[in-house]
């Protein structure tokens, strides 16, 4: 049997919390009121934060409290008094970006873990032993790093390693990215990122010579690809990586549970020595809750990856669900065969645009139905909106 390992899931609210661990998350990571990388998202409060962690623990799930922006010097005694709060509340282990505030929380809570965000960066060995010289128990790898790079850090270091294995991607390195902060004054490194490279872009190439400009691409150049490390799991699990991070406190318990619950069922096959190949459903269930354009392996692999980034679009792209053969505008009836089934109450949306739409009446040869099958061809009612359609 394999060393044992840590799945760790991303909690943005309550609702998060418990599919997470009623989808079997051995540890949760969650934000307070204050001082939290996702800043935008819900977190929790002084009430809720006790109840998350007494809800967690009673289940025999551990809790990470995210302090993991750079502090202020005014705002340093307000990190340390959430920390003392989620300390007294039985809380697991505090992720950290600033140094000035790990130092203070390493000297007066010596039994508390400290968790180095991947906020700072931590992308070889002797910064991991630096930290560990530091105080700090586990290092949060960056995600720029590859499998063989990640081994040999796990292989020369005693320090807990995790790293991320689902979700969003930065297409700079995490915390060294000011791109946010320089056009809109709002920085990641503060919690209020605002996604700038998922915005679209134009890509010039300027003649020196004639000072004239040609376009070489456009769109969402900078939008990478969400991460998919399912394929990786046993050879991480072979390096010695302690424990594997969703990343996603911004998204949805849906998001949470789905991703929480396949990763647990691969990685138990694996510590059961009993690793097996990825089922198309599981692949699909994870495309269907979130994905820019499909998955990519982020770095892990060390060939430089060509399917970093999607241009077309930033956002969720859900499955591909067919081609559209006939649209009755003035009834708002759109018509087509299903590459994916179709219920009533699912969210669909058109390519190149940006509005969703709930199904609420679907028909096969002018019957409603509740559902229809991949294959069958369907129509579908009250489309009405801002909706093209090409012959």
């Amino acid at each position: 049997m394999a060393k044992p390992v840590e799945l760790l899931s991303p909690v943005g609210d309550f609702d998060c919390l418990k599919a997470a661990v009623q989808n079997g998350a051995d540890s949760v990571y969650f934000g307070g009121s204050l001082f939290s990388a996702r800043a935008f998202a819900s977190n929790f409060d002084d009430l809720n934060l006790k109840k998350a962690i007494h809800y967690a623990k009673v289940r025999n799930v551990k809790t990470h409290l995210t302090l993991n922006t750079l502090l202020k010097d005014e705002e340093l005694q307000d990190a340390i008094s959430l920390a003392q709060k989620a300390y007294e509340y039985g809380i697991d282990a505090i992720i950290v970006q600033d140094l000035g505030l790990a130092t203070f929380l390493h000297e007066h809570f010596p039994d508390l873990p400290l968790h180095a965000s991947t906020q700072m960066t931590i992308h070889r060995l002797e910064g991991v032993k630096k930290l560990e010289k530091l105080g700090f128990s586990r290092a949060v790898l960056s995600r720029e790093l590859s499998l063989e790079e990640i081994e040999h850090i796990c292989k020369n270091t005693k320090m807990e390693i995790e790293v991320f294995v689902h979700g969003a991607l930065c297409i700079s390195y995490s915390g060294q990215c000011l791109f946010s902060s320089s056009i809109g004054a709002r920085s990641g490194n503060r919690g209020k990122c605002a996604q700038s490279c998922r915005m679209p872009y134009t890509l010039l190439e300027k003649d020196v010579e004639t000072n004239k400009e040609k376009t070489l691409d456009t769109g969402y150049l900078l939008s990478p690809r969400d991460l998919c490390g399912l394929e990786y799991l046993e050879r991480l699990i072979q390096a010695g990586v302690t424990c594997f991070k969703i990343e996603g406190r911004m998204k949805t318990p849906e998001y949470v549970a789905t991703v929480t619950r396949i990763y647990r069922k691969y990685i138990d096959n694996i510590l059961a020595g009993h690793p097996k190949e990825i089922d198309p459903k599981d692949q699909e269930d994870l495309l269907q809750v979130f994905n820019r354009g499909g998955f990519s392996t982020g770095h892990l692999n060390s060939e430089a990856n060509q399917d970093l980034v999607f241009p077309q679009k930033p956002s969720n792209m859900g499955l591909y669900l067919g081609n559209v053969s006939n649209f009755n505008e003035n009834k708002g009836l759109i018509s087509l065969p299903l590459n994916e089934p179709l219920a009533i109450g699912d969210t669909i949306s058109f390519e190149k645009e940006e509005s969703k739409y709930m199904v609420s009446e679907l028909m096969i040869q002018n019957r409603n139905v509740p559902k229809a099958n991949s294959k069958d061809r369907v129509t579908i009612g009250r489309m009405k909106g801002n909706i093209r359609y090409w012959r």
